[in-house]
């Protein structure tokens, strides 16, 4: 009777250890998931950004290609 019971102790054990480690893993991932966004958007602004930087130079390059 004693093998049965330890051997469901540690089924038991080892359940809550993978339960344990699987909120962990979804923890980790609702944070990166949250980085990847704010990087996403940070470079949407910074293309945004570039583009309007852009157009002066790309309409001077123009007026200079007519001359």
């Amino acid at each position: 009777m004693l093998w049965p019971m330890l051997a469901l102790a540690l089924a038991f054990c080892g359940i809550a250890v993978l339960a344990v480690l699987s909120v962990r893993v979804y923890t980790e991932v609702r944070r990166l998931a949250r980085q990847v966004s704010a990087s996403s958007e940070r470079i949407t602004r910074a293309a945004e950004d570039l583009e309007r930087a852009s157009a002066p130079l790309g309409s001077t390059v123009d007026a200079l290609r007519r001359q």
